[in-house]
């Protein structure tokens, strides 16, 4: 596993990640702490926990200046974007707080504002979905319903315009046309902290991740005799880090799964770490724990210095720490039974 041995940056947005759609989840990698840059304020450490259940980040600021600083911290959830491509994995689909986040500032639970705007081709449609009882979240039950309730005037201007897609199907009692949203979601959590002068504070979230998965393997070649080779192997090869002994775990966990009829259950879990545009230094320390959750499963990620600290964790520590990658995280499960 190799891992720059650099540094996280405050700014730590998401960007979706897109899989085939076929018995796929995609994930969304979500990120950190977004900070307007306060003089005088560093951020001493960084803890940060991932695991297939949960994301944790607890943050140690230190204000070095004479006076209390009082500023804006921000959780930039990642961009959703409806599909009718794609399947996205959102822990709670109908929920504002889909991905279940929470703040707290030295311990004490923080009620964050919430800003959220629908884009579609560009173009700021948050207010008309909003006029016509249509959830922000492009997923879901009640945003499906919601259009479904339409006029057709309105849904055929919504087409026209990017806003929505007819998708046609045949469910076995004729034709039926569903219309699926494609507008891109941005949503930001934001509350304002006061650090007071000579003194740590401490920030923590808490959120639950957006897992992608398939059934089989992505990274699979067509040619049984050389399935770890082409285009699809090399790319999360450089992704993920792939190394020899995990091809040579996955290849055993083939050989069983083949024999037993069965396939092999592909996961990945992202962190955005590289868009730390609003911070100017580096992280005293940071210190990552990786929990891969079950102990049978593989897991393949990109670092510098980790150990294996337990039966399910992986962890590193560096110091004066700075962005060179995101973290991306593959993880193969054992043969469906």
């Amino acid at each position: 596993m190799r891992l720059p041995a650099a540094g996280i940056a405050v700014l730590l947005t998401g960007m979706p990640t897109f899989a085939d759609a076929n018995d796929t989840m995609a994930e969304l990698a979500a990120g950190g702490l977004t900070f307007v840059t306060a003089d005088d304020v560093t951020m001493q450490s960084e803890d940060l926990y991932i695991s297939p259940k949960e994301v944790r980040v607890d943050y140690v600021f230190h204000n070095g200046g004479d006076h209390d600083r009082t500023t804006v911290v921000a959780f930039p959830m990642p961009d959703v974007e409806g599909s009718g491509d794609f399947i996205v994995s959102v822990p709670d689909p109908d929920s504002d707080n889909f991905m279940d986040f929470s703040v707290a500032v030295d311990g004490q639970p923080v009620t964050p504002e919430v800003d959220r705007h629908a884009f579609a081709v560009d173009v700021d449609v948050t207010g008309e979905l909003q006029d016509h009882g249509v959830p922000l979240l492009p997923f879901g039950d009640a945003t499906g319903n919601a259009l479904a309730a339409l006029p057709k005037d309105l849904i055929a201007d919504w087409i026209s315009r990017g806003i929505v897609i007819p998708m046609d199907y045949d469910d076995g009692s004729g034709w039926k046309t569903d219309y699926v949203p494609v507008w891109k979601l941005k949503t930001t959590y934001w509350w304002r902290t006061t650090f007071p002068a000579g003194r740590d504070i401490r920030v923590a979230h808490r959120y639950t991740p957006s897992v992608g998965s398939t059934a089989g393997l992505n990274f699979i070649g067509s040619d049984e005799n050389a399935p770890f080779t082409g285009e699809d192997f090399e790319r999360e090869q450089r992704r993920y880090c792939f190394d020899d002994d995990f091809i040579k775990a996955v290849a055993s966990r083939l050989d069983a799964a083949r024999a037993a009829d069965s396939y092999l259950q592909e996961s990945w879990i992202s962190y955005v770490l590289t868009t730390g545009a609003n911070w100017g230094g580096t992280i005293g320390r940071f210190h990552l724990t990786v929990d891969k959750g079950d102990p049978g499963t593989l897991v393949s990620f990109c670092g510098d210095g980790v150990e294996k600290t337990g039966p399910t964790t992986f962890e590193l520590t560096a110091d004066d720490f700075y962005p060179e990658r995101d973290i991306d995280i593959a993880l193969v499960n054992r043969p469906t039974d």
